[in-house]
């Protein structure tokens, strides 16, 4: 269910903005949580009851929200490049 270390990983290398980045630029946390929040998604579709994993699922959500609003702000360009990547909405 959860993001396993060799996919945050995977992520990371895909998504980083510089040679050093570990996984700490906005873009690379907002494919970690894209990656979580899809897994959540399907387990909420299974187990809608639980009120627990929703309220963690919204939280996730707006930390992305915020952070994409903060590479719009910064880099239009880049934040078009990366929602066309991970395939979100604007």
């Amino acid at each position: 269910m959860s993001v396993t270390k060799q996919k945050k990983s995977e992520l990371v290398a895909a998504f980083k903005t510089s040679e050093r980045d570990n996984g700490g630029s906005a873009a690379s946390q907002v494919a970690i949580l894209t990656e979580r929040i899809r897994n959540l998604t399907e387990h909420m579709k299974n187990n809608h009851k639980d009120e627990h994993s929703k309220r963690g699922l919204l939280l996730m959500v707006n930390r992305r929200k915020k952070l994409l609003a903060y590479i719009k702000k910064n880099d239009v360009s880049e934040y078009e490049d990366l929602i066309k990547k991970l395939g979100l909405r604007k």
